[in-house]
């Protein structure tokens, strides 16, 4: 797929691999609708993409605010036009015992890592019917087929994702529209804490740059690959999550006394 004059409606586009994949995107020729909450942050992204190339828009949105999803894809749609592509980014996650996670932050987490993406493809959706053809890209996670200890609710919002993205893909397969979900392993962004990032640096496990991500997020696109899966050993673990689960749990083990152990430093 050539990226140049494509009209691209991006979420998360101020966040840690959002700004990176905007850079890619503007650089190929796109044009992008960035949505964020912070409108200084939109405007100060908008402006370095437009001293690289091309002219571009941002929609500041919250997704907790009840109808935002048909909001955001009639803004972007009045100010491109017919969208082509719509790549959701935007999420949240916690590195926490899921006994104290708070019932205000999981409905917030649900929200925003999949309510609102299942929203706002449903609000693009009829745009690339019309015209039978129009791609998704979903960022999903490893953790969307491995259940990791301490990320309870985050593993659950990417289950879900992998899911409806398998199930979009099999429901539009005669449409002419594509759908790509791509699951990074861990990334060093301001989503993981200290003390999430000194647990993967203990056990081990490699966390990659936003803009390395970026790249494979935007090679998969161009490519409409199904499925990408980030990193070894993690995309090993995920497929033989699901057909040796028990082994995993054997291998886990260790993993999560050591996730405990910096957990509890938290709350020292």
């Amino acid at each position: 797929m050539q990226l140049n004059g494509k009209r691209i409606l991006l979420t998360g586009a101020t966040g840690g691999i959002g700004q990176p994949i905007a850079l890619l995107l503007a650089a190929k020729g796109a044009r992008l609708a960035l949505v964020g909450r912070s409108a200084e942050k939109l405007a100060s992204l908008k402006k370095t993409l437009v001293a690289n190339n091309g002219e571009h828009i941002g929609i500041v949105a919250d997704f907790d605010i009840t109808g935002t999803a048909q909001r955001v894809a009639n803004e972007a749609k009045l100010a491109l036009g017919d969208i082509d592509i719509l790549i959701n980014i935007a999420g949240v996650l916690d590195f926490v015992e899921f006994q104290h996670q708070p019932d205000e932050r999981i409905a917030q987490m649900i929200n925003t890592n999949v309510t609102a993406l299942i929203q706002l493809t449903r609000a693009v959706i009829p745009q690339f019917l019309a015209k039978n053809q129009g791609h998704f890209v979903f960022i999903g996670s490893i953790f969307g087929s491995l259940g990791f200890p301490h990320y309870a609710t985050y593993c659950a919002s990417k289950f879900a994702v992998h899911g409806f993205s398998q199930a979009l893909r099999r429901e539009l397969l005669d449409a002419g529209i594509g759908v790509t979900y791509v699951a990074p392993r861990g990334i060093k962004t301001a989503m993981n804490d200290a003390n999430a990032t000194a647990m993967y640096e203990k056990s081990g496990n490699t966390m990659d740059s936003p803009e390395h991500v970026a790249n494979i997020v935007v090679n998969a696109l161009e490519q409409e690959k199904q499925e990408v899966f980030v990193g070894q050993p993690q995309s090993l673990f995920a497929w033989l999550n699901g057909v040796a689960p028990k082994l995993v749990n054997i291998g886990l083990k260790k993993q999560t006394a050591l996730a405990r152990d910096f957990l509890g430093k938290a709350s020292r």
